[in-house]
């Protein structure tokens, strides 16, 4: 199926911020443009205010006078619904109240022509619900543009229930002829990204309410070793605790109160206190002019042991190794089917983190993951009050030895960026096995929604099948409420592996 003609009208219906920012796309993207508003007069001014930004790309040589010129002539505000009559595509952007939409729609159906696609930018609501109310519910899509929509590539390309092949195909050319990189996906909460990104804010926020690190020290420690662009307290400030929060409560009612989508009592106590981020001048951290943003918790410089043992090749840490023997530290193996770790001078043990706590062993510190231990700036170690100070100490300066910053925290089941990615990794594939959409969409809409590093199969590929399955195994039975039950598709996809190595 073919995408909509350039000469065809799109209209969009609801000028806040997505609603200029999905005009502006069609509208660059060479279509005219109808914009409108309930509210009178508020299509013109949204029409004036995308005039001045194509004005902006015109001074930043991004288009040039003629360009602006002529699609300044495509767009149109409209006064009336009916005057959105020609319009091959109309895609609304209003409040996310189900009657608002389904009442906008009812109305559109009767006014635009059969061959007329009809789309929600909906990021919160059912596809399903809204096309419920239609006659005609198989042109009906959803198209869940990321803001700002001129900037960001995304677009989830939503099918309800009872959405037809065709409408949903077109719908996905067209976003593609705009330039952007649509993914197909099924009508389930929170679509892809806000599904399956619900792990990034949970687990910092349980690591914090389980007196585990500061915000501050969480961020850095997902930033510098797992490779994310923003910590997760950071962006819900940038969000707003209000918006972020929401989103989860609704994934989690929507799942009919999973323990997988648990939200955070501590969060929910920032909402309340109407300490929402940026935008009310405090959040997480303060946003005052005159305040200095906390330093992440860096332990102090250690001597690095003179010597190590391996256990073991270190699984997805066995870069560590030549980075300990550049480093100037004798390493000396042992494979006599011990595990996979590095005992120290002291007799204490280095593990990588596998989601048991360093309480349940005599003198074991544990090491997070990273993303890449040679490009990660900081570690995170955790350890019980039982560690023997010297075997902290050694663990220490090993890997500041090794250049990084470390980062001392409790004593942590998964640490910080282990549990995270095996829990993001876990509800990827959950999405892809219960048809929510593929491998490749989901990892091109993590990558493309939230600046993931890496898409979390691709990542759970790298980290060997086993891997997630052994830390979600045991996260579960420290914290047997269900939250960190391994999904079917992450025990098959484990099993799967284990088989074709066998054979």
């Amino acid at each position: 199926m073919d995408a909509i003609d350039e000469s065809r009208t799109v209209a969009v219906v609801g000028t806040g911020t997505m609603g200029q920012g999905i005009a502006q796309v069609a509208l660059v993207a060479g279509h005219p443009v109808r914009l409108y508003d309930a509210v009178p007069g508020r299509a013109g001014q949204a029409a004036e205010a995308i005039g001045a930004r194509l004005d902006r790309l015109v001074e930043k040589g991004r288009m040039d006078a003629v360009e602006r010129d002529a699609a300044r002539g495509r767009l149109l505000p409209a006064a009336d619904l009916d005057e959105l009559a020609d319009a091959a595509l109309v895609v609304e952007a209003v409040l996310e109240q189900l009657a608002v939409k389904q009442e906008l729609f009812t109305a559109l159906e009767k006014i635009v022509a059969d061959d007329c696609l009809l789309a929600t930018n909906t990021s919160s609501l059912s596809v399903t619900a809204v096309a419920g109310a239609l006659e005609r519910p198989g042109r009906f899509v959803g198209l869940h543009f990321f803001n700002p929509a001129p900037l960001l590539p995304l677009v989830e390309v939503v099918s309800g229930h009872a959405t037809d092949e065709e409408a949903a195909t077109r719908a996905w050319a067209t976003a593609a002829a705009w330039g952007k990189t649509p993914v197909r996906c099924a009508d389930t909460p929170g679509f892809i990204v806000n599904r399956v990104a619900r792990p990034f804010y949970a687990e910092a926020f349980a690591v914090y309410e389980e007196q585990g690190a500061d915000p501050a020290t969480i961020d850095a420690v997902l930033r510098e070793s797992g490779g994310f662009r923003m910590g997760p307290f950071e962006l819900t400030d940038l969000i707003g605790q209000d918006v972020n929060e929401a989103v989860t409560r609704s994934v989690w009612e929507s799942f009919f109160h999973s323990p997988k989508f648990l939200p955070s009592l501590a969060q929910r106590r920032l909402v309340e206190s109407r300490r929402l981020g940026r935008k009310s001048g405090h959040g997480w951290f303060s946003h005052a002019k005159e305040a200095t943003k906390p330093a992440p918790h860096t332990a102090e410089p250690a001597d690095a042991p003179e010597s190590v043992v391996v256990e073991g090749d270190l699984g997805p840490a066995g870069e560590l190794i030549a980075m300990i023997r550049e480093a100037g530290i004798t390493v000396r193996h042992e494979d006599d089917d011990k595990g996979t770790r590095l005992v120290l001078p002291s007799g204490g043990q280095l593990v990588l983190a596998d989601g048991q706590t360093s309480a349940e062993f005599r003198d074991v510190v544990y090491f997070d993951l990273a993303l890449d231990y040679r490009s990660a700036t900081r570690i995170a170690l955790s350890a019980a009050d039982s560690v023997e100070e010297q075997t902290l100490k050694q663990a220490t300066g090993l890997f500041q030895a090794l250049g990084k910053q470390v980062s001392v925290i409790g004593d942590i089941p998964g640490m910080i960026v282990a549990r995270t990615v095996a829990m993001l990794g876990d509800l990827a594939l959950d999405a892809v096995a219960k048809g929510v959409a593929t491998r490749e969409d989901i990892d091109t809409a993590m990558r493309l929604g939230v600046s993931y590093p890496l898409g979390p199969v691709e990542w759970n590929e790298r980290l060997g099948r086993d891997w997630a399955w052994e830390l979600l195994g045991n996260l579960h039975e420290s914290v047997p409420t269900g939250r960190y039950a391994r999904s079917l598709a992450l025990h098959q996809w484990s099993y799967e592996t284990s088989q074709e190595d066998a054979s």
